[in-house]
C-alpha cells in the first residue's frame, strides 16, 4: 500500500477525521496520569525496546535494517555510547522505517506515551524530520494512520521523538512506526518506549510480559485451583486425585484432570489462551499426559492450537504428538509459533479413539529460550578416503569378519577387481581389488550375513561413503534386496541398498553419519530371502573429502552456468569512453531457487520478506493437495491456495502445483477411500476438472500423481491405465503446465523401490501408455549426502532427456554447520549438473519444515545452514567493475541472468540493463550511451 510522507500528513489526517470510526484521539494528560496513578512506574509495552536481541519483534518496512554496537562508526555518526542501535537503510520512500505490531498490548480507552531515541545518517545538509506513527487496520475498512509525534533531527546528535495517543475503538491490528527522513537518509534508532499512562484496561498486557519471560502462559496449569480456566472440547472433564482404585496418581502435585465421555478423536481438554500468545514469538509447550480405559494400551496424543482470525478464518496448528500409554505418565513436548494476529486462540489435547480418556497432569507454555548453537565439530585426522573395514580384500581369509547368526562364511575368488564407479569418483585412482569375495551360506533369516565391529574406527560428524560389490547365489529366482546396514547400539542405520541377482555382480553404495557417541557400531550385509546364498566383495567404508569434490564442481558450474560477455559502448562522446568506470551488478539469476510456503507463513511479514529476497520460485506445502481443497466431498476450499497464488503472481514468482493426486493410501482422505469404483472414477475426473480449470495458466508445473513408486491406491482401485490417463487429462486441461512425476529416495542409494533404474522403468512405462511426462521430480529429502552417489543417479536419469528438478530439498542435522555442509553438497551437485533445471527447498523457516532442517529460526535469525545458502547464492551471482578499454569495450564472465550496467562518463552515471543467456560462444552486446 502506498503511504503518505509526513509532509502530507494533513491528507492522511483528513482520511481519518472523516471516518465514522474516528479511532484515535489526542488526549490531554493530567499531572497525576503523567506520574502514574498507581504509584508504580509504567511498564514499557515495546518488545526488545533497546535492540539488545537484534531485530527480534521489529520489522524494516520495505527497506533494510541492522543492529550495530553504539560505539561503532556509521557514516560519521558520533556521540553514541553504550548499548546498540538500529540502522534503517536503503530507504527509497520517506515513509519507510521500522515497525512493531503492538495490537495485543494496547486497548481502547487507555492513554499511551511514546518516547523514541533517534538519529539520522547520510547526505543531509541540515535537519530532517523523524516521525512516530500508528497504522490501524480495520475489518472491511481502509487502513487508518495517526500521527503521534515528530522531531527535527541533525546528524551527530540523538534526539527524542515524543507524543501520546489513545484509541477510541480497538482496530484489528495496530502497528507502531518510526519514519520520516528523505529517501537515501539512514534512520538511526537507539530505543523506543511506549507506556500506558492512564489506568490500563488491556487485560493482555500482563500476558505479553509473561510471553517475553519464563512464566507459564497457562492459567492453573497443575489444577491446584480445580478445573478453573479449563473446559472440555466436546466432552466432559473431571478433576482427580487418583483413579482406578488408587493405581493412577499424579506424577507431581495433588491433582490431574481427565477428559472423559469422548465420542470423537478431537474431543479433549482445552484452555482459551486468547491475548496471551505473542505473534512471531517461539514457545515451548510441555504436557505431562497418559491415557486410560477402553482397552487401549497405547494411542496417539496431540497438542493442537485452534486459532480464529479476524476474518473468521480458522487455523489448526499442530504443536506436538506422541504415542502415549496407559502404563506411565509421559512428557509430550513441542514448539509453537503464531504468525498472524488471531482474534481467538485455544490450546487443546486430543487424539485417542472415542471412549479412551485423556489424563493431563500439567501443561506449560513458555517463551522458548535462546539456545546456543553447537560449534563446528573439530575432527582430528579425518583420514579421508581411508577404508575402515579390516581385511576388505580378504587376503587373510575371514579374519576380522564374523557371521551374524548361524550362517557360514568362506572366502572364494572370482569377484570384480575394479573399484565400484561411485567409489572411484570419490577416491580417484586406486589399487585394484583382490577379486576375492565372502560367500555366505546356510542363511535361515534375512538379516544373516558377514559382519564387523567398527566402533573404535568411527568419528562423530564425519560423513562415510559405503561401497562394494554384491551378488546372489544360484538359488535365487529373481532380484532380491541386499542391504549394507549398521547396528548403532539399538538402532538400525541404512548404509545402502540394491536389487541384486544371481547372474552378475551389482554395485552397492550409500552413506551414513553418526552424531551421538555410540557404545557399539557393527556393520553387516543382509537382505536376501532365507536359504539364498549371498556374495560380498570389496566392501569399503571411508570418510568423504567434500572440499576436494567442491573444487571439481566449481569448474563444472563455471562451464555450465557462465558465459563470456563483451560490452561494446558507443555514443556521441565516444572519444571520452576510454578509461570510463563501469560497474556490473547481476540483479536476477535465471536459475530457479525456490521454496515451499504455507498459508500461515504469509501472515508473517518477516517470513515473506526473506522469501521474496532469497527465492524466485514457490511451491505450496499442503494448500493445493486434494485432502486440503476438498476435505469433505463437495466442500471445496480454494481460499488458501488463491491467496498464495495472488501473493506469488504479484511478485512475478512462478509456482509449482503440488500435487493433483497422491498415490500413497494413507494420504488419501477418508471419503475418497470409501467410494466404490465408479464413484471414485467420477471423483478423480471432478478433481482434475475443478483444479485445472480454476488455475489454468497459473501453475508452471504439476506433480500429477505424487510418489507412484511408493504407493498404488488409485492404480489398485481404478486399474493400471489410470496413472497415464491422469497425465493425459491434465495436459488437455492445461497444456501450458509441465507435468512431473515426483518421488523420494531416488538419489541416495537407500531405497530399491525408487532407485534410478526403477524410476526410469516407471517413466518409460508411463510414456509407452501415452502419458505426456514433461519432467522428473527428485524430492531430495536426504541425510549425509555423498556427491558421487547423487551425481550417479542424476547421470542415469539424465539419459531420458527430461528436465530434472529437486522438488522438496531438505537436509537434517542437529549441528547447523554440518547441516550447511550437507546443503552445500546438494546445491553444488544440482547446480553443476546439466540435467537439473531447478531446485526447490521444502521450507526454510523453523516449524515450517522438518526438524533440524531449517535455515532461519522461528523468530527470524539466519542460522549457519542459512548463511551457507546465502553465501552460495552470492557466489553464483556476478559482480564486476573496471574501466573501458581504448575501443570502449568491457569484458567479463558472468552467470546467466539480468544485469545492471553502470558507466560513469564525464561525471555522469548512465545505467543500462542487459541479459546474459545461455550460449557457448562469447556474447557481444552493443550499448548506445
Amino acid at each position: 500500500m502506498r503511504r503518505f510522507c509526513p509532509s502530507c500528513f494533513s491528507r492522511r489526517q483528513a482520511v481519518q477525521d472523516h471516518s465514522d470510526q474516528a479511532p484515535v484521539t489526542t488526549p490531554v494528560i493530567s499531572s497525576q496520569a503523567m506520574s502514574g496513578s498507581t504509584g508504580m512506574s509504567p511498564r514499557n509495552i515495546v518488545l526488545n525496546h533497546d535492540f539488545s536481541e537484534g531485530l527480534r519483534s521489529w520489522h524494516p518496512n520495505c527497506c533494510e535494517g541492522f543492529v550495530v554496537a553504539a560505539d561503532a562508526d556509521s557514516d560519521g555518526k558520533a556521540g553514541a555510547s553504550g548499548g546498540c542501535y538500529v540502522v534503517v537503510t536503503k530507504r527509497k520512500e520517506c515513509w519507510q522505517g521500522l515497525e512493531q505490531d503492538i495490537t495485543s498490548r494496547v486497548s481502547s480507552g487507555s492513554t499511551y506515551s511514546v518516547s523514541a531515541n533517534v538519529g539520522v545518517s547520510g547526505p543531509s545538509a541540515g535537519s530532517v524530520d523523524v516521525s512516530a506513527t500508528l497504522r490501524m487496520d480495520f475489518r472491511d475498512s481502509e487502513t487508518k494512520y495517526h500521527f503521534v509525534g515528530r522531531k527535527s533531527v541533525t546528524k551527530d546528535k540523538w534526539e527524542k521523538v515524543e507524543g501520546t495517543f489513545s484509541l477510541a475503538s480497538m482496530p484489528n491490528r495496530v502497528v507502531f512506526y518510526l519514519e520520516g527522513p528523505s529517501p537515501g537518509i539512514d534512520l538511526l534508532i537507539k530505543s523506543v518506549e511506549i507506556v500506558c499512562l492512564s489506568e490500563c484496561r488491556n487485560e493482555n498486557f500482563h500476558a505479553e510480559q509473561i510471553a517475553a519471560s519464563d512464566e507459564n502462559l497457562i492459567q492453573n496449569p497443575t489444577f491446584n485451583d480445580g478445573l478453573n480456566n479449563w473446559t472440555g472440547r466436546g466432552c466432559k472433564i473431571v478433576l482427580n486425585e487418583s483413579i482406578d482404585n488408587g493405581k493412577i496418581t499424579p506424577q507431581s502435585g495433588k491433582y490431574f484432570a481427565s477428559a472423559t465421555e469422548r465420542t470423537q478423536t478431537w474431543n479433549g481438554i482445552q484452555q482459551d489462551v486468547t491475548g496471551r500468545l505473542q505473534r512471531k514469538l517461539l514457545y515451548e509447550v510441555t504436557a505431562v499426559i497418559r491415557i486410560h480405559g477402553n482397552n487401549v494400551s497405547n494411542s496417539d496424543l496431540r497438542i493442537t492450537l485452534w486459532a480464529q482470525m479476524p476474518d473468521l478464518r480458522e487455523q489448526y496448528i499442530g504443536i506436538a504428538s506422541m504415542q502415549a500409554t496407559d502404563k506411565d505418565w509421559l512428557q509430550l513436548q513441542g514448539k509453537l509459533l503464531v504468525n498472524g494476529s488471531p482474534s481467538k486462540t485455544v490450546i487443546y489435547i486430543e487424539g485417542p479413539p472415542a471412549g479412551t480418556d485423556i489424563l493431563v497432569n500439567s501443561l506449560v507454555v513458555k517463551h522458548a529460550p535462546k539456545t546456543t548453537p553447537m560449534p563446528r565439530p573439530v575432527i582430528e585426522n579425518p583420514a579421508f578416503g581411508v577404508n575402515i573395514i579390516q581385511n576388505s580384500d580378504l587376503y587373510d581369509g575371514t579374519n576380522g569378519w564374523y557371521p551374524l547368526g548361524n550362517c557360514n562364511l568362506s572366502v572364494q575368488s572370482g569377484a570384480p577387481v575394479i573399484i565400484p564407479p561411485m567409489a572411484t569418483d570419490s577416491l580417484g585412482p586406486h589399487e585394484p581389488l583382490s577379486g576375492n569375495f565372502i560367500l555366505v551360506k546356510n542363511r535361515s533369516q534375512t538379516w544373516m550375513g558377514p559382519a564387523q565391529t567398527i566402533t573404535d574406527k568411527i568419528k562423530l560428524f564425519l560423513t562415510y561413503q559405503v561401497s562394494g560389490w554384491v551378488k546372489l547365489g544360484s538359488g535365487a529366482t529373481g532380484p532380491q534386496n541386499v542391504n549394507v546396514a549398521l547396528g548403532v547400539d539399538d538402532q538400525w542405520v541404512n548404509g545402502g541398498q540394491v536389487n541384486a541377482t544371481a547372474d552378475r555382480w551389482h554395485e552397492i553404495g550409500g552413506s551414513f553419519r553418526i552424531e551421538k557417541q555410540p557404545s557399539k557400531v557393527m556393520v553387516y550385509v543382509q537382505g536376501p530371502d532365507p536359504g539364498i546364498d549371498l556374495m560380498v566383495a570389496g566392501l569399503q567404508i571411508f570418510p568423504v573429502n567434500r572440499e576436494r569434490r567442491f573444487k571439481h564442481l566449481k569448474n563444472l558450474t563455471d562451464k555450465l552456468h557462465k558465459r563470456d560477455v563483451v560490452l561494446k559502448f558507443s555514443g556521441p562522446q565516444s572519444s571520452s569512453l576510454a578509461g570510463a568506470s563501469v560497474i556490473i551488478n547481476q540483479k536476477e539469476n535465471r536459475f530457479p531457487f525456490g521454496s515451499c510456503i504455507n498459508r500461515t507463513n504469509i501472515d508473517n511479514e518477516d517470513f515473506v520478506a526473506f522469501f521474496l529476497k532469497n527465492f524466485n520460485w514457490s511451491v505450496f506445502g499442503n494448500e493445493l493437495k486434494w485432502y486440503w481443497t476438498e476435505p469433505q466431498q463437495g466442500n471445496l476450499n480454494y481460499r488458501d491456495a488463491d491467496e498464495m497464488v495472488d501473493l506469488c503472481r504479484s511478485h512475478n514468482i512462478p509456482v509449482r502445483g503440488h500435487c493433483i493426486f497422491w498415490e500413497v493410501e494413507d494420504t488419501v482422505q477418508w471419503w475418497v477411500r470409501s467410494l466404490n469404483t465408479n464413484d471414485l472414477a467420477t471423483a478423480v475426473q471432478n478433481r482434475l476438472t475443478s483444479l485445472l480449470s480454476r488455475y489454468k495458466g497459473k501453475f508452471s508445473h504439476y506433480d500429477v500423481n505424487n510418489e507412484m513408486l511408493h504407493g498404488s491406491f488409485y492404480q489398485d482401485r481404478l486399474g493400471k491405465d489410470i496413472r497415464a490417463n491422469m497425465f493425459k487429462i491434465a495436459n488437455q486441461m492445461d497444456p501450458s503446465a509441465l507435468l512431473f512425476v515426483n518421488d523420494y529416495h531416488v538419489e541416495d542409494g537407500c531405497d530399491t523401490r525408487s532407485s534410478p533404474e526403477s524410476y526410469i522403468e516407471h517413466i518409460l512405462n508411463l510414456q509407452e501408455q501415452g502419458a505426456p511426462v514433461g519432467g522428473i521430480g527428485i524430492q531430495g529429502h536426504i541425510s549425509n549426502p555423498v556427491g558421487p552417489i547423487v551425481r550417479s543417479a542424476l547421470d542415469k536419469l539424465g539419459i531420458l532427456g527430461l528436465p530434472i528438478w529437486l522438488t522438496e530439498l531438505d537436509v537434517t542435522s542437529v549441528n547447523e554447520h554440518i547441516r550447511g555442509d550437507d546443503l552445500e553438497v546438494m546445491l553444488r551437485e544440482a547446480f553443476a549438473h546439466p540435467a537439473i533445471d531447478g531446485v526447490m527447498f521444502w521450507g526454510f523457516w523453523e516449524l515450517s519444515c522438518g526438524t533440524n532442517s531449517h535455515l532461519v529460526d522461528a523468530e527470524g535469525a539466519v542460522n549457519e545452514a542459512g548463511k551457507r545458502y546465502l553465501s552460495l547464492r552470492k557466489e553464483w551471482s556476478t559482480r564486476s567493475h573496471g574501466h573501458l578499454d581504448q575501443q570502449g569495450e568491457y569484458t567479463f564472465r558472468g552467470y546467466h541472468g539480468t544485469y545492471d550496467v553502470k558507466v560513469v562518463v564525464n561525471s555522469k552515471t548512465i545505467t543500462k540493463t542487459v541479459v546474459v543467456d545461455k550460449g557457448e560462444s562469447p556474447l557481444v552486446i552493443s550499448i548506445a550511451l
